[in-house]
């Protein structure tokens, strides 16, 4: 860990159990870094088991929604929920899925007026009022996602992605999760011309 400024409010362990060292470590191992959301959730290991089970069945799965209309739901939701660390997390991981260095920011900030299809304005529109409603979601907003080709499955979906992230989002305001200083980047320029920066 090499930011000066705490991840979290709350301590942040360095013996962990077995099976969340080795998920750290694998993690670590694919993304060169460790995301702060490891670390800081090892503060209780039972919820750290519970939520990353529950984020790997809802972001990994196979269904009607690409990966990077996954992040595009966790971006635009957590903007609303103001939290820094998964707008810019994810924002990350959106631009990668997607190879558009400037479409997390656009989605983040009025995804009306991204660069993404129709199709993926009326899914965000639904997530952002699950979000900010969800006691006036009805069946007119069903069948608007089924007139763009979703499933009923995939309108699960997109409601459990926003639920999930409801969460996570004041969770990490809570603890003041700060965002890994990779995360800036990423996405945004090319691999070779970031390690030049660093």
């Amino acid at each position: 860990m090499t930011q000066a400024s705490p991840i979290s409010r709350y301590p942040v362990p360095s013996d962990w159990p077995d099976d969340i060292r080795a998920r750290i470590l694998e993690v670590q191992e694919k993304a060169g870094f460790v995301p702060n959301v490891f670390l800081t959730l090892a503060h209780r290991p039972d919820e750290f088991r519970a939520f990353f089970a529950y984020h790997d069945a809802l972001m990994l799965k196979e269904g009607g929604l690409t990966k990077g209309e996954r992040e595009m739901i966790v971006v635009a939701t957590s903007a609303v929920n103001e939290c820094l660390y998964c707008v810019v997390a994810h924002g990350a991981i959106l631009r990668i899925y997607e190879k558009a260095p400037l479409l997390a920011d656009q989605v983040a900030v009025n995804h009306r007026k991204a660069d993404i299809s129709a199709r993926q304005k009326a899914m965000l529109d639904f997530a952002l009022k699950v979000c900010r409603a969800s006691g006036s979601v009805d069946e007119a907003d069903f069948q608007a996602l089924r007139e763009q080709g979703f499933s009923d499955e995939d309108i699960w979906d997109i409601a459990a992605i926003t639920a999930f992230f409801g969460l996570s989002n004041r969770m990490a305001n809570v603890i003041s999760m700060r965002p890994n200083d990779e995360f800036f980047l990423m996405g945004r320029v090319p691999k070779a011309a970031r390690k030049t920066t660093e």
